[in-house]
């Protein structure tokens, strides 16, 4: 039944639907297996009532961010007082806006915003930033809702586009070290979604305009101060004078009274009030917010000189780590037994020093105490071997991650700040660091950490190793041009590493790019310069390696096309053998790219499609956490599109625009998929849909910067129809300006195809419209549309060409299924039977067009 109970588990799948996951992304992710996810899915299908999977997906958007994977810390203890300040916080958390809880350190803000986070109806989602170095607070947001950066969208554009128009709660914890971070992330949550409330905690006001400081002050002393000392050390709680002297010496301060407590039972009332008189003695009686800081600092000097030697030790050694830690990094940053550790870190967690993340296996020291601990280690001989032993836990953790075992993400998640902390300067980490954060879907950060990699490789030859793997990296969002002046500077460094093979295959690499993707350059790079480097490249290649062999079968093929964009049919061949021989599936499907190319420069449209189709069953061999993987997913899910457009198979063409809508890597590319993606709905009826799709297209291509504009004709083209054929001609004038400044750019393949969709559209409106024209036959990859469009408009004006017309239209659909029934249609306005075409159109999804064809049945039976 719709609108049924959907439970806790439903709940988390309808949660990565909305991420546009896949069954087995939220089988990994949720470590269930993917008959559980299906039956999972069949359940909300049927509880929310909707049709299919983009649908759940929406529903997802409209609900509240689930707070499972990161909503507010879960207490081990009680919390106590602030009835005020949780009664001030209620109304501001459900009106939208910027609220910041403000004051010194230890005072309790971390609890309290917790505390209010967990009281509100909306969801919450908690960023603890304490681990987090400058310029990553984007990342750590990034990582807790779940948005994912993508192809042309930048991280900060990923997270607004994740909260949409959502209600919830953002807590942005600890802000103090990060201010300008803070305060620019909290401007793009709320400009993201007016209905988003961001709260913050910080030392000081982010200065955010529109910001509503609560300031936190200690709790009162003659309540809420008591009754916390009393909840923590119930064995002391009936000395009432006690406890009031305690919190009086440590005016109010919650982490001062909490540390104080945790020694309680061990010292007892006179114990405790000897070790707190001496170290704090010179404080008595001062109130002062400075003073409070000092105050906070004794007590953490007071509770840590009442530890065992062994415990002093183990928490200055705790200070190296940036986020939480497990028992295993302890171990081995300590260099100690893991049952000594564990003994050792179960005495600190009792003396609040050390606070355990409920269910995960982790602690972590407050921000305070963590200060503390590191002052106490640089006090220590040991501190430059600890840190060198943490850098070394960093990269065989690192390594690890690179398994992309299950469970992976959450791992990395916790542990990216020491990640990114060790990898400061060490090659093994940062390199590691980079494939993590590519596969987590940090793209620019990966890129930077490859460019990094190259600067600390211990050797030329790593360089080159590193900068094959930028020049891969930077596809994911960039252009074949960066891409292509990467390759090159690792071919420099592989000459410099005396390594002749490697030099090959890196010239090879550039020589493909700039043969295969001309679009992606600024200005093309000269057959006679790419010649030249292929003939070096020959020259230093090893004929027993496959891989470079492979390489440069591909170089050869397009480099000797019979025009840019179009491979050599002689060497297309012998390039897929070659790439066959490695077993690389990216190798592979490039090869089969070549082969298209070929089937489609000499109009055997078919061939072409069942070759896309062959490079689409390669998809789940190929490694999505490699850099190279990005082009060549987002590119085989393109030429399926394409193929599939141009033998007029509608179903399949959306079919691949909404797996690379709904793909984690690939998803709201700005307009190579948006684009193809409005052509399909508009040739299916679509157009509400396409015309909401436009302005946002128009907008990635517009700030995409690529010169490769020609991808956009098509998609242009159909907005045409799209605003045409709603009623919208200042709108459809504007696109077809688009369309034609598109259609202009790229080589004369890309012109032909581009002027034959425009002659369809054009040639539809005339027939919608009832309009003269003076259209001509088209040729290129489209040109089925458009010669089928001009048979139909020629039978319905009476154009004395019909005879010629329809015969060429008559030899496409065979190959082309939308011609096909355009034929049908035109040869029913002859005959009057209307059922094969009614037929043929609903076959396609083509509402519109079936809906067209059924009035004009109507017609002809009046």
């Amino acid at each position: 039944m719709p609108n049924s109970p959907v439970s806790p588990r439903e709940e988390e799948v309808l949660v990565l639907l909305g991420e546009h996951l896949t069954n087995a992304q939220i089988a990994r992710r949720l470590h269930l297996s993917v008959r559980t996810v299906e039956n999972h899915v069949s359940a909300l299908l049927r509880k929310t009532g909707v049709p299919g999977r983009r649908e759940l997906a929406r529903v997802a958007a409209g609900r509240a961010v689930a707070t499972v994977p990161s909503g507010p810390p879960t207490p081990r203890t009680s919390f106590v007082g602030r009835a005020v300040e949780l009664d001030l916080l209620a109304p501001l958390l459900t009106g939208g806006g910027l609220v910041t809880l403000a004051g010194p350190g230890g005072v309790g803000k971390t609890r309290l915003a917790a505390a209010a986070a967990s009281s509100v109806a909306i969801g919450a989602v908690w960023v603890d930033l304490v681990p987090v170095r400058e310029g990553f607070a984007a990342q750590a947001v990034a990582a807790a809702l779940g948005a994912a950066e993508t192809p042309q969208l930048p991280l900060r554009e990923a997270i607004a586009a994740r909260l949409g128009a959502r209600r919830l709660l953002l807590v942005l914890d600890n802000c103090e070290h990060l201010l300008d971070e803070a305060a620019s992330l909290a401007e793009l949550v709320l400009d993201a979604g007016p209905a988003a409330t961001v709260l913050a905690t910080s030392r000081e006001r982010l200065g955010v305009a529109g910001e509503r400081v609560v300031h936190v002050a200690p709790l009162p002393l003659g309540s809420d101060a008591e009754a916390l000392f009393s909840a923590r050390a119930p064995g002391l709680a009936g000395d009432l004078a006690l406890v009031a002297r305690v919190c009086s010496r440590l005016d109010g301060l919650p982490l001062a009274i909490e540390l104080a407590a945790a020694r309680g039972d061990s010292l007892g009332a006179v114990g405790l009030l000897a070790a707190l008189d001496d170290p704090l003695r010179l404080l008595s009686g001062a109130r002062g917010g400075q003073a409070r800081h000092r105050s906070l600092r004794e007590v953490i000097a007071w509770s840590h000189d009442l530890l065992a030697p062994a415990e002093q030790v183990l928490l200055a050694r705790l200070s190296v780590f940036a986020g939480p830690f497990d028992l295993t990094a302890v171990a081995a940053v300590c260099e100690e037994a893991p049952a000594t550790v564990a003994d050792l870190l179960g005495r600190l967690a009792d003396q609040s020093l050390i606070t355990a993340q409920p269910g995960t296996g982790r602690w972590r020291l407050l921000e305070a105490v963590r200060a503390f601990a590191a002052e106490r280690l640089d006090a220590r001989a040991e501190a430059a071997d600890v840190r060198t032993r943490h850098v070394s836990w960093a990269r065989e953790a690192a390594i690890g991650l690179s398994a992309f075992a299950p469970g992976w993400r959450e791992v990395f998640d916790a542990l990216a700040a020491d990640l990114r902390e060790a990898a400061r300067g060490d090659h093994g980490t940062v390199r590691a660091l980079a494939r993590l954060t590519f596969a987590r879907r940090f793209l620019r950060e990966s890129f930077e950490h490859y460019l990094t990699a190259a600067r600390l490789a211990p050797s030329p030859m790593e360089a080159h190793t590193d900068l094959m793997d930028a020049a891969e990296a930077v596809f994911s969002f960039g252009h074949a041009e960066a891409s292509y002046r990467l390759l090159l500077d690792a071919a420099a460094a592989a000459r410099d590493a005396g390594a002749g093979n490697a030099e090959a295959a890196a010239l090879a690499a550039a020589v493909t790019t700039a043969g295969r993707l001309p679009s992606g350059f600024t200005e093309e790079i000269p057959y006679t310069e790419m010649r030249a480097m292929l003939t070096r490249a020959r020259s230093l290649a090893d004929p027993g390696d496959p891989l470079v062999t492979a390489r440069l079968a591909a170089a050869t093929t397009w480099t000797q096309g019979p025009a840019r964009l179009t491979a050599d049919a002689a060497t297309a061949s012998t390039a897929h053998e070659a790439a066959l021989a490695t077993g690389d599936p990216i190798l592979i499907s490039a090869a089969l790219d070549a082969l298209s190319s070929v089937a489609a420069h000499h109009g055997d449209l078919a061939e072409a499609d069942r070759l896309a189709r062959r490079r689409l069953a390669l998809l789940p061999t190929i490694d999505r956490t490699r850099p190279a993987s990005a082009a060549e997913i987002l590119d085989i899910h393109l030429t399926a599109t394409q193929s599939a457009l141009a033998t007029g198979d509608l179903p399949a063409a959306r079919r691949n625009t909404e797996l690379i809508l709904d793909d984690d890597l690939l998803k709201n590319h700005p307009y190579r998929a948006t684009s193809r993606h409005v052509a399909v709905l508009v040739l299916q009826g679509e157009l509400d849909e396409a015309v909401a799709l436009a302005p946002g297209l128009l907008d990635g291509w517009r700030r995409s910067g690529s010169p490769a504009a020609a991808w956009m004709s098509p998609g242009a083209s159909c907005l045409v129809l799209a605003h045409a054929l709603l009623g919208d001609e200042a709108s459809a004038a504007a696109w077809r300006r688009v369309a034609q400044t598109a259609g202009g750019h790229g080589s004369p393949g890309y012109a032909r195809n581009a002027a034959a969709f425009a002659t369809f559209v054009d040639a539809r409106l005339a027939l919608h419209t009832t309009t003269a024209h003076d259209l001509t036959p088209a040729s290129g990859r489209y040109a089925d549309y458009a010669n089928a469009a001009l048979a139909e408009l020629a039978v319905s004006t009476g154009d004395p060409r019909v005879p010629e017309l329809l015969a060429l239209a008559e030899e496409s659909a065979p190959r082309n299924a939308w011609a096909a029934a355009t034929v049908l249609r035109a040869r029913a306005r002859l005959s009057g039977d209307y059922a094969r075409a009614v037929a043929a159109w609903d076959g396609l999804g083509a509402r519109f067009e079936a809906g067209y064809t059924r009035e004009l049945e109507s017609r002809a039976t009046r």
